[in-house]
């Protein structure tokens, strides 16, 4: 069943997809954790994993040591049915991440839910000539953004470019880290970001959620990415569920501000019942 409103779902890759850093995770995996806290410091974060797969490779890693590593990254059971939901559902499913290619394609396929996914936006890379992961920045010049973005990915860009070449499309964003606070402000009143509490996005927009122009949804693990992910589906497109559930949605989301004293509470949403999330889950 295709959506009658063309939504477009843009999630971000670690701690949103998976549940943990995959960059962390390869190299805390592959036993390059202090080399890597030694390095840390001393340049960039995209700079530094590039600088990494090449120290791993003069260790005697492999491209099949890094692919084996990521076969094992920390997933929340929920998160890939949402994925399949929404994808089956007519959405078309986007990522934009500060990981990398192979990293992202990998667990990706590894989860079989690669095929839900039309682009991915995020940093290039490639097996050079003695069998070594080469990792480089999305950005191969300095994007010059304001807001609080990598040096080598302004998510912020992509969004716009996105935006304008869909314009007439209803856009989801979900993510969980800073990189995710530029998108959020590109974002216009008829779409949606969704969050994750208590990560640094959720706080960057909790300092001033009326620069968010976009309705807000917060969510805290993936059993909430789901639930909240297929109600703001739902909203959208209304037909996918019946007139008793229809009633039970609320069509104001919008983080508002109660006092600078009381800080702001977002409005409240009635959440969808389980059968109606099974119902959802039927077009899988």
């Amino acid at each position: 069943m295709a959506a009658p409103s063309k939504i477009v779902v843009v999630f971000d890759f670690d701690k949103t997809i998976i549940d943990c850093d995959s960059d962390n995770w390869v190299v805390d995996e592959l036993g390059a954790t202090d080399l890597f806290n030694s390095l840390l410091p001393t340049m960039p974060w995209n700079s530094l994993m590039d600088t990494m797969m090449r120290e791993l490779h003069a260790q005697g890693k492999t491209v099949e040591d890094i692919r084996k590593a990521l076969t094992s990254v920390p997933t929340h059971p929920r998160v890939v049915p949402a994925i399949k939901t929404a994808h089956a559902l007519g959405c078309d499913l986007k990522v934009v991440s500060d990981a990398n290619l192979f990293f992202i394609e990998t667990v990706l396929e590894y989860l079989r839910i690669r095929d839900c996914f039309s682009d991915i936006y995020t940093n290039p890379c490639f097996v050079d000539g003695q069998g070594c992961l080469r990792i480089q920045p999305f950005n191969s010049s300095p994007h010059a953004c304001a807001n609080p973005c990598p040096p080598n990915m302004c998510k912020g860009g992509v969004i716009e470019k996105l935006l304008s070449t869909l314009p007439e499309n209803i856009f989801i964003y979900l993510g969980d880290g800073v990189g995710d606070y530029c998108p959020s402000l590109k974002l216009r009143e008829e779409d949606h970001v969704l969050p994750r509490k208590d990560f640094p996005v959720w706080d960057l927009i909790s300092k001033t959620p009326m620069l968010v122009k976009a309705k807000i949804h917060a969510w805290t693990d993936g059993q909430e990415l789901e639930q909240t992910l297929l109600q703001t589906i739902s909203e959208i497109c209304p037909s996918f569920l019946d007139d008793e559930d229809n009633q039970l949605m609320s069509a104001d989301c919008k983080l508002q501000t109660v006092s600078t004293s009381a800080g702001y509470e977002p409005l409240r949403r009635t959440a969808l019942s389980p059968c109606t999330i099974s119902r959802l889950r039927r077009f899988i």
